[in-house]
């Protein structure tokens, strides 16, 4: 997408915001969550705020550390170096700020709050929550576009440190190598902490790398992800080292096909809840439903973690254009665990896989 086609994307994002705030009565809205500051203007920086106030006035806040940084990652936004702390710029009386302005209430901390009532105590402050998700539940071609190439880069790791698995190597040199790779090979960094977890351990869906050895016999969960130009991939593959039980092997069969069921069942206008219940049905009919204790997803985008969230107390519709995971698992405690996920777009045909790495059990 050239500067001047993002430049208008943002600028109709901006007036979608105002015309909600209009519809709340918010005056003002101050976000203060990095990652939907960055989704806005682009801005990458670690200390920024972003101001919409007067109806059409979108300001940017950091400070002089990234001056130069603002200046060529945004366009279209006016942008301060602060001086003075930000409570202090606000109360100067060029903003027009109304009577009453929301803050992410999920997104600052009680001091911050208290500081800005300290200078700015004529104003009524609105909690708000979730209030960017309806807006960035929707992705457009560029988000699809970077998204796709985290999905890419990630996928050439994970083949590389699959080769890597033998019976000296830990599940942190893995770790280590997934993290070192994405960044040799273009990414910014991972999306979140790698997964590595061999055995007993992959029983734990969210288990921290550790310097246990990899035993044969073993299923190994490897859940990781990179962000490309800002933006996220979550993929998760269960391989097998040496020769595997036929208990093992079914349980990874049962997960494999309830994960196809998943992608195929998803459908532009359905519940996100009923989603969930189609896979979770399947698994329980299997005999494993006690073993399946996490939703089946959630979006990705700036962040890997975010709307829509696709789980039993999930209560939104599943939108044409959101982008979310699939990804039911199988644990079973002291034992062996399975997971495998994939991100999928969900267009008017149904949800597409981004992912284009083999499912069919590796064995090593």
């Amino acid at each position: 997408m050239s500067q001047d086609l993002l430049h208008t994307y943002r600028s109709s994002l901006r007036t979608k915001i105002f015309r909600k705030m209009a519809g709340a009565g918010l005056d003002s809205l101050l976000v203060t969550d990095l990652a939907t500051i960055r989704w806005l203007t682009g801005f990458s920086g670690s200390n920024a705020k972003l101001l919409f106030a007067g109806g059409s006035t979108s300001v940017l806040f950091t400070d002089f550390r990234y001056q130069e940084q603002v200046r060529q990652e945004t366009s279209g936004i006016a942008t301060v170096i602060l001086k003075d702390p930000l409570p202090v710029e606000l109360a100067s009386g060029l903003f027009r700020l109304g009577d009453r302005m929301a803050l992410q209430a999920d997104h600052i901390t009680w001091h911050e709050k208290q500081q800005l009532s300290e200078k700015l105590g004529h104003l009524e402050f609105a909690p708000v929550s979730a209030f960017f998700d309806e807006f960035r539940e929707i992705k457009d071609i560029e988000e699809f576009d970077r998204m796709r190439r985290a999905v890419a880069l990630s996928e050439t790791v994970l083949e590389e440190v699959i080769g890597m698995i033998g019976p000296n190597v830990t599940e942190i040199d893995i770790a280590a190598e997934i993290t070192y790779r994405h960044r040799k090979l273009g990414a910014e960094k991972d999306s979140f902490d790698p997964i590595v977890a061999g055995g007993a351990r992959g029983a734990m869906p969210h288990a921290k790398p550790t310097s246990v050895t990899f035993e044969p016999g073993t299923l190994i969960v490897i859940d990781m992800g990179c962000i490309v130009d800002g933006y996220a991939s979550d993929q998760t593959r269960t391989v097998a080292f040496g020769k595997i039980s036929d208990e093992q092997r079914n349980v990874y069969r049962i997960v494999q096909e309830a994960q196809r069921l998943g992608i195929e069942a998803a459908r532009a206008g359905m519940a996100a809840r009923d989603l969930d219940a189609e896979v979770r049905n399947f698994i329980a009919a299997a005999g494993y439903g006690e073993a399946f204790g996490h939703g089946l997803g959630h979006g990705v985008g700036v962040e890997v973690h975010e709307a829509p969230r696709v789980g039993t107390a999930s209560t939104g519709i599943l939108r044409e254009g959101t982008l979310f995971t699939v990804e039911p698992g199988i644990y079973l405690p002291g034992r062996f665990g399975v997971r495998i996920e994939d991100m999928v777009a969900l267009g008017p045909n149904g949800a597409e896989p981004l992912q284009r790495f083999t499912k069919d059990l590796i064995e090593l």
